[in-house]
């Protein structure tokens, strides 16, 4: 059967991602799911899209949107998104892009399709977390991406686990309904990129970046 391996929070550091990539052993049949926060603050948010897309050409891949992509596309419409891109790392993405707009002529069409979440029988897959006050079909996006200590501090009500990143710890964050795999990576010189192994059987396997 197969297998969810989900990696969150890659904030530009292309070398963590291949060292991830390098220590796991991957079946054919593994889906990926990518959680957003692929941009921004480490020095090559354009080498890890193009990564994350050619994963693509040997397995299934899910790509969500976190609050970094959401900034990104908000901010020349949105006073508030420009400043959270310009102040929050944006400015390492534009350099390994060459140019703000050439983030939209090279991976504009990426960026536009990314999902907010990804819902199986067993798992909740989303960036931030949801508003525990909300059933799924109504939660606002903005909280799917950002949302912090509201969802992290309660209980939800799905049957679903839910694995998100968003929020760092300094190792994964787990509780009975809940999975967190944000250790920092680009946000700390030493942070470690983390993936989660899920298996059919309900096993859950951590494996670690350098």
């Amino acid at each position: 059967m197969s297998r969810y391996i989900a990696i969150t929070d890659i904030h530009g550091e292309l070398g963590k991602l291949e060292n991830l990539l390098s220590k796991l052993s991957v079946n054919s049949d593994d889906i990926f799911v990518f959680m957003g926060d692929y941009i921004d603050r480490g020095p090559d948010s354009r080498g890890v899209v193009e990564r994350i897309i050619e994963q693509s050409n040997y397995n299934e891949c899910i790509y969500l949107i976190g609050s970094h992509e959401y900034a990104l596309l908000h901010a020349k419409s949105d006073d508030y998104y420009q400043f959270l891109f310009d102040n929050y790392g944006g400015p390492a993405t534009v350099r390994s892009y060459g140019g703000f707009e050439n983030i939209f002529r090279v991976h504009g069409e990426f960026f536009k399709s990314l999902k907010f979440y990804h819902l199986t029988d067993k798992y909740l897959f989303v960036h931030a977390g949801i508003n525990p006050d909300y059933p799924l079909e109504e939660q606002d996006e903005v909280d799917l991406v950002y949302i912090r200590g509201k969802f992290i501090h309660s209980s939800h009500h799905l049957p679903q686990k839910i694995i998100f990143g968003h929020t760092e710890f300094d190792k994964p964050y787990i509780d009975e309904g809940k999975i967190g795999i944000d250790l920092g990576c680009g946000k700390y010189k030493t942070a470690r990129l983390c993936a989660l192994i899920l298996d059919d059987d309900g096993s859950e396997e951590f494996v670690y970046s350098d």
